[in-house]
C-alpha cells in the first residue's frame, strides 16, 4: 500500500525530471524503516545536482505527502 502511494507521488514529480531529459524509478521501499530507494535515469543519472534533487526535491515532497516516509536514497 505504501509503495502504491509512493509511486503516485513520484508520478507527480516525474514530469519535471522528464522535462530535463531524465526520469526516476522506485527500486525498493522498506515500509518498516520508511526508506525509499530510487534510481535516476537519463540525464539525471550522474548529474552534479542529482543529490540535491533527491534530498531537496524528491525526499521533501514524498515526506510531505506521505508522513511514513523517513528518507529517500539513490542506488
Amino acid at each position: 500500500m505504501l509503495k502504491e502511494k509512493a509511486e503516485e507521488v513520484i508520478s507527480q514529480i516525474r514530469p519535471m525530471l522528464q522535462a530535463d531529459g531524465g526520469d526516476i524509478e522506485i527500486v525498493e521501499l522498506d515500509e518498516k524503516k520508511g526508506i525509499v530507494k530510487v534510481r535516476l535515469i537519463g540525464t539525471c543519472h550522474g548529474c552534479p545536482y542529482a543529490q540535491i534533487t533527491i534530498k531537496n526535491g524528491v525526499e521533501r515532497y514524498l515526506k510531505e505527502k506521505i508522513p511514513e516516509i523517513k528518507s529517500v536514497e539513490t542506488v
